[in-house]
């Protein structure tokens, strides 16, 4: 499954420096406005612990992680959605995002070029947000246009009048939350609705990186543009970085890299909780096939079913699906043997409606 996230921000917030460190990759990252003129892509593997146990337990020779695709796309600045700076190539490249990562600067440094006075990442996010919306307003009143006519076309029916009918209302009801500016109740209306319409920019799912300074690495909480942002967002959704840092670790070797932690104090690096949260607030879960050959990781969206899933394996798999075997990833690593789950009654079959969970471990029988 083809999961990508686009990398947002005002101009030299530190987008391209997260990218190449998110991606271990070389895309310019010069301190001038526009620097990333055309969207740079580029997969990494999302990091999963349990694969390396799976691994001792099956002997297998390779792992093949799940994959996300970050796209380090081009920086924003007002008017975007008129077509100012490079917005038309900005709107066009996010609306292919499953997930926009929002980067806002949370440090003074005069050395960086900066279009506004004031650090403000609030702002910042609001620049972008109603760039967004101005573009949406601009996309539903186009539909709203096209469901006039159809609804006083001679070959709608009764129902396909009211369909159309209440696809409006809801379309009218988001316009006018666009115009007083609020993204919430744009948000609100359009993703608890079960009307179906046009996607709108302004509505994907967002996680924001709050880029922090060296000096805040010790204590992000204590910076008080976090603090604001996580009052306004949540914490889940606020997610501090020292880009620069994160950036510097990404380019060492893992013994160096490690060191470096350790002086620094950290645990992990924020691009793992990046790249995890990322791939969590897509709702995605992991299943896994084994064997001594390799421990595939397969990314599927939470809720659906095991005929749905084995076709990321390969379709012939989901159009003969018979049944499957089944296993949890906390299981085998408690009982190390596929005979000792069958032992304690952990090793079961399940048919094409059983929904997946997260960590469960499949073998499909088919037939084509």
């Amino acid at each position: 499954m083809n999961i990508k996230v686009g990398l947002v921000g005002l101009p030299n917030v530190g987008k391209s420096t997260l990218f190449n460190a998110l991606t271990k990759s070389s895309v310019p990252a010069e301190n001038y406005p526009f620097c990333t003129i055309e969207p740079h892509l580029a997969i990494t593997h999302v990091p999963d612990q349990r694969m390396l146990k799976l691994q001792e337990i099956y002997n297998s020779k390779k792992l093949i992680p799940s994959m996300i695709s970050f796209v380090d796309i081009a920086g924003l600045v007002k008017g975007a959605a008129a077509g100012q700076g490079l917005g038309s190539q900005f709107l066009s490249n996010i609306r292919e995002a499953n997930l926009i990562l929002h980067v806002v600067r949370c440090f003074e440094d005069k050395s960086i070029i900066r279009e506004q006075d004031n650090i403000d990442p609030l702002d910042d996010f609001d620049v972008i947000i109603n760039e967004l919306m101005l573009k949406d307003l601009e996309t539903i009143e186009k539909r709203i246009s096209k469901i006039d006519s159809l609804v006083k076309g001679k070959n709608a029916s009764g129902a396909e009048r009211k369909t159309l009918e209440e696809e409006r209302s809801l379309l009218v009801n988001i316009q006018k939350a666009i115009d007083t500016c609020d993204i919430k109740q744009v948000r609100q209306l359009f993703l608890t609705t079960n009307i179906e319409t046009i996607p709108l920019l302004s509505t994907k799912n967002f996680l924001i990186v709050a880029n922090i300074s060296e000096n805040d690495i010790d204590n992000p909480q204590n910076n008080p543009h976090v603090q604001k942002l996580q009052e306004i967002f949540g914490k889940e959704c606020v997610i501090p970085a020292c880009v620069r840092t994160e950036y510097e670790l990404s380019q060492l070797d893992e013994n160096q890299a490690t060191e470096m932690m350790e002086m620094l104090g950290l645990k992990e690096t924020a691009l793992t909780t990046i790249i995890q949260k990322s791939f969590e607030n897509l709702d995605m879960i992991t299943f896994f096939t084994c064997g001594p050959q390799e421990i595939h990781a397969w990314p599927i969206k939470k809720g659906i079913t095991i005929r749905q899933a084995s076709g990321e394996i390969h379709s012939d798999l989901q159009r003969g699906f018979i049944c499957a075997e089944v296993f949890g990833f906390k299981d085998i690593a408690e009982f190390k043997s596929i005979p000792k789950l069958k032992e304690v009654g952990k090793f079961r079959t399940e048919g094409q409606d059983y929904i997946m969970q997260d960590g469960d471990i499949i073998n499909v029988r088919f037939n084509v």
